[in-house]
């Protein structure tokens, strides 16, 4: 009975905090199973660590909080980067390391357009549900359903004959979101700098251009990091070459 009133009091939890999304009711198994629709319908999973990382700020604020709140505001902060980079993409600046001529290794993206406030804050578009708990991690699903633009801007960068590029990035667990930023950042400057090492026969000095992923993106674990796994759609910027040595 014990255990019931407390599954009853962490679902209920659940709910408040995302307030305006749903809960499903369909098993672990079965939801691994579905193929999400990367089109009109974005789906899949996300989870972040119940505790916080031992040393850091956030675990030792002495401040009352609810139990799981760590991990649904690590959830909150880092869905809507992830769902902008697959709804509108990312913009990169790149320079590579020179050490001939002392410059080092740059590199930076930002959002092609950020989500509507109404589309990323509780009760818009994204929705999270069928919560379970794991290895110490606090799981859940994301939905996102794309407007009829948004579907269009991803019609747009899949019919153009756009070059895919795929990287892997790892970024530090103790940073939470920031350290999945990272991650994904990682994996766009290895995805970039392997696909310009084949094209362009001198170093340049700066490679700019923009990215949309086409696929969910694969988070996880690896020697103490975040490794993230992304793959893009690539649309050129410029190539900028060092005019003099």
């Amino acid at each position: 009975m014990e255990k019931h009133i407390q599954r009853i009091k962490f679902f209920l939890f659940f709910s408040l905090i995302f307030a305006g999304s749903y809960l499903g009711s369909g098993s672990k198994g079965s939801l691994f199973a579905q193929t999400p629709s990367i089109v009109r319908h974005i789906r899949f999973p996300i989870w972040a660590e119940v505790d916080a990382y031992p040393g850091t700020e956030a675990a030792t604020a002495d401040v009352e909080k609810e139990e799981f709140s760590y991990p649904i505001a690590r959830i909150k902060e880092t869905v809507p980067f992830l769902i902008e980079g697959l709804v509108y993409g990312w913009k990169f600046t790149y320079v590579p390391s020179d050490k001939a001529r002392g410059v080092e290794e740059y590199f930076e993206i930002e959002p092609v357009q950020k989500l509507a406030d109404g589309q990323k804050n509780d009760g818009g578009t994204i929705e999270y549900s069928s919560v379970w708990i794991e290895n110490n991690r606090f799981n859940c699903w994301v939905d996102f359903t794309r407007t009829d633009h948004q579907v269009q801007i991803y019609n747009l960068w899949s019919s153009i004959q756009n070059p895919t590029i795929q990287g892997r990035g790892y970024g530090d667990l103790s940073k939470g979101f920031e350290g999945i930023k990272e991650a994904a950042q990682d994996a766009l400057k290895n995805a970039v700098r392997d696909y310009y090492r084949n094209l362009v026969k001198n170093k340049p000095k700066e490679i700019t251009g923009s990215v949309l992923l086409r696929k969910t993106p694969l988070l996880g674990i690896d020697s103490g990091r975040y490794v993230i796994n992304l793959d893009f759609f690539l649309e050129w910027g410029t190539i900028e070459e060092y005019t003099q040595f």
